[in-house]
């Protein structure tokens, strides 16, 4: 289990697979200076409920792993994942799809 972390105050326990995905779309959305909302849905011990953050090129952002490997990505998560972020909705962590064999780069996600 992984952590996201906002700010010093904002914190979110994340799986370490779906964090990983997570930060190349975080990631690739902030290297092109596009500003977007993340939600989640916040644990029990904190008060469950969900929670949104502005994400923009500036802000103070934190991946804590605590596995040792980096995980193979799954293009097709990496690409629903960008669609969400890329939508009104903003980006929220969903279920991993079976990944299906396509050519190109993650980058050009």
């Amino acid at each position: 289990m992984g952590r996201f972390n906002y700010s010093s105050q904002v914190k979110a326990e994340v799986e370490d697979r779906a964090l990983a995905h997570l930060q190349v779309v975080i990631g690739n959305k902030l290297r092109r200076g596009e500003s977007f909302f993340f939600t989640w849905r916040d644990d029990a011990t904190v008060g469950d409920g969900r929670r949104s953050v502005w994400i923009h090129p500036s802000a103070d952002l934190d991946f804590k792993y605590y596995g040792s490997r980096a995980p193979a990505m799954n293009r097709t998560w990496l690409e629903k994942l960008a669609y969400a972020a890329n939508s009104s909705g903003g980006l929220f962590v969903m279920s991993e799809p079976p990944d299906e064999p396509q050519t190109g780069t993650i980058e050009s996600i």
